[in-house]
This record gives structure tokens, C-alpha cells and sequence, in this order.
């Protein structure tokens, strides 16, 4: 029953994330940038700490009589990870919602499911498995066979964008992806991969902000919401950082005082984005409880967002015009990476018995 209630918690986060890039297609007039920082000051400043209150009301006690160790490394993890929240948005901007959260997210999903192995191969800690334990165990020899065969999704997937490239003119390309550039959008996703996958690592490091709320009596499955605040901060400092470089460059900061412009709607929507980026990590959180942080956790929720992502790439024809080999080369994409998360559900699941 507590792996069923994980599940379903993932698979919620996972539709939340999929999906929270929707409502930033409303918003008319505005630069990128623009409303980029008012959806982040929702799902980064505005509901973690509301969220919190309402599951952990005690939350700012657990954070200030924490260590500063603690709170640096994940604030820190948070900052790398907001890098990648930053470029997640400009692969989607460049590549679509599915060709790009196909790319981007499995390579965040082998980096999370792999990389904390390899930190506890330098860094032994007991109960946490290290890179060298996965190897001596079939389970663990699964898992890293999920990594691989999900590293050749990503191919797949990649290779099916190249071949929508050459079979759509620009303007084709542009009538469901204003700003489609392949080559731009790949490096960015690739980045994006890599760096969205220390959000794992933050949970990891504030994980003693969790137990800590545990032992406060709180309800283990809201546990993980004081840890996000911090994470957050972080992700928040790095978008910070960059929108407002990007709107004094761009002088994109009059946006907000432009009546040409829908202003009131284009916060509502901007906010609507933000709220439901963050609603991924409130009910990440929750499953995590269910199922720990490892691979099985990162991995599922990383597959119900490819799935959903790709579900709205199609209602937005974004594949609209091209051969049936690409449709199948991307479908195939799509399917090897999700048969990568079995491999890997399997895999961690074996480790534990």
C-alpha cells in the first residue's frame, strides 16, 4: 500500500511538472524573462513557505536551530539546480514541450538515479548505496543497465529531433514553437539535464532538516517541504540573478508597466505556471516518503513528466507535418526511456529485498 500511495504521489508531481510550462503559453506581450521571474517568485518564495506552514508549522525552528553545514550544502545544491531550472525553461523555448522535456529530463533522470552512488563511493555513509555496491549486485547491475538504456532513449529522441529539422521549413517548424532552434535547444537541454538532477542532491543534503521534522512530530509525509524551502531559496538566487541581467539588457523591465499589455492576465497565468512547478516538489516530497529518495523516486517521477510533457507536445502539434519515421523514431525515444524506468524500478527494488 505505501509504494501504491508513492506512486500516485509521483505521479501527480509528475503530471504538475509536466504541465506547468501550459500557462506560460497565455502570457501575450511579454519578454521571456519577464515571466520567467514572476512565475519563479511563486513556485521559489511565495507557496514553499505556505506550503510549509500549512504541513510543518514550526518549520522556521526546524531551519534556524539547524547547522550551518547543512543549510550552506543545500542552499548550494538549490543554486546548481536553479541553473538548471533556468535552462529547462529555455530548452522548452527552443525545442517544444516534448522533444525538449524528452532530452532534458532523461538526462536529468540517469545523472540523479547515478550520481549520488558515486558521491557515497567517496564518501561512504552507512545505509546509502555507493557506485561500487550497485556494481556487485544484480539489482544494482539493473539499475545502472536502466541509466544506460535511458541514455539511448535520449539518442532516439534527439536523433528524431534532427530529422524534424530537415524536413520542416522554419516557418513550419515556428507554428508550434515560436523560437525553434535545434542546435541552441540541445545544448541548453543537455546543461539543463545534468544540473536539474542536484534538486536529488539537495534533498539528500537537507535531509537532516527532514528527520528533524520528524522528530518535532510532524507528519513524515510532509517532512521533505521544510527541506524544499531551502533548496528553493537557491534556485531562486540563480533565476534571480539572471532575469534581471537579461531585463536590463533587454530593458524587458518596462514589461511590467506596459497597459499595451494584458498585465493582470499575464501575472495570473505567470503565477498559475509558478504554483504548479512547485506543486512537482510538494508531492515529490510525499512520495519520496513513501518510497525513499533513490533511484525508483527520481526515475518514476522523471517518466511521468516525459509522459505528460510529451501528451500536451501532441496537443500542440508539435510533431504536425513530419514523416511517419520521425513520429516513430520519437515515440520510440519516448518508450525506451519509460522501459528504462522499469529497469531501474526493478533494479532498486531488488537492492532492498
Amino acid at each position: 500500500m505505501q509504494a501504491l500511495l508513492g506512486v500516485i504521489f509521483h505521479s501527480l508531481g509528475g503530471i504538475a511538472a509536466g504541465s506547468f510550462y501550459m500557462p506560460f503559453n497565455k502570457v501575450r506581450g511579454w519578454a521571456w524573462e519577464s515571466y520567467w521571474i514572476v512565475g519563479g517568485l511563486f513556485s521559489w518564495l511565495i507557496v514553499p513557505p505556505l506550503a510549509a506552514w500549512l504541513t510543518l508549522p514550526g518549520f522556521a525552528e526546524i531551519i534556524a536551530g539547524s547547522s550551518r553545514q547543512i543549510l550552506f550544502f543545500t542552499f548550494s545544491m538549490g543554486l546548481l539546480w536553479g541553473v538548471g531550472g533556468l535552462s529547462y525553461g529555455l530548452g522548452i523555448r527552443y525545442l517544444g514541450m516534448s522533444l525538449g522535456s524528452s532530452v532534458i529530463l532523461g538526462f536529468c533522470a540517469a545523472f540523479g538515479a547515478i550520481v549520488p552512488s558515486i558521491y557515497y563511493n567517496m564518501n561512504p555513509t552507512e545505509g546509502k548505496v555507493s557506485f561500487t555496491d550497485m556494481l556487485a549486485s544484480s539489482g544494482g547491475q539493473l539499475v545502472l543497465l536502466g541509466v544506460v538504456v535511458c541514455l539511448m532513449g535520449i539518442a532516439l529522441s534527439g536523433k528524431a529531433g534532427i530529422m524534424k529539422e530537415g524536413e520542416l521549413s522554419e516557418e513550419e517548424q515556428k507554428k508550434s514553437i515560436k523560437e525553434f532552434s535545434l542546435v541552441k535547444g540541445l545544448i541548453i537541454a543537455i546543461l539543463s539535464g545534468i544540473l536539474s538532477s542536484f534538486f536529488n542532491f539537495g534533498i539528500e543534503a537537507g535531509k537532516p532538516l527532514a528527520d528533524a521534522a520528524v522528530a518535532a512530530g510532524y507528519n513524515p509525509l510532509y517532512q521533505n517541504n521544510v527541506t524544499f524551502i531551502i533548496i528553493l531559496w537557491g534556485g531562486l538566487t540563480t533565476n534571480f540573478v539572471w532575469t534581471t541581467i537579461l531585463s536590463l539588457r533587454n530593458k524587458s523591465y518596462s514589461d511590467f508597466v506596459d497597459k499595451s499589455t494584458p498585465i493582470a492576465s499575464n501575472i495570473l497565468f505567470s503565477a498559475l505556471a509558478g504554483t504548479t512547478w512547485f506543486l512537482q516538489f510538494f508531492f515529490y516530497g510525499m512520495g519520496e516518503s513513501k518510497l525513499g529518495n533513490g533511484a525508483s523516486s527520481w526515475i518514476l517521477h522523471m517518466s511521468i513528466i516525459i509522459l505528460t510533457a510529451n501528451m500536451w507536445g501532441i496537443y500542440r502539434r508539435e510533431w504536425k507535418g513530419v514523416t511517419s519515421k520521425t513520429k516513430w523514431t520519437i515515440t520510440a525515444g519516448i518508450v525506451v526511456i519509460i522501459l528504462s524506468v522499469f529497469l531501474v524500478g526493478i533494479g532498486n527494488s531488488m537492492s532492498k529485498t
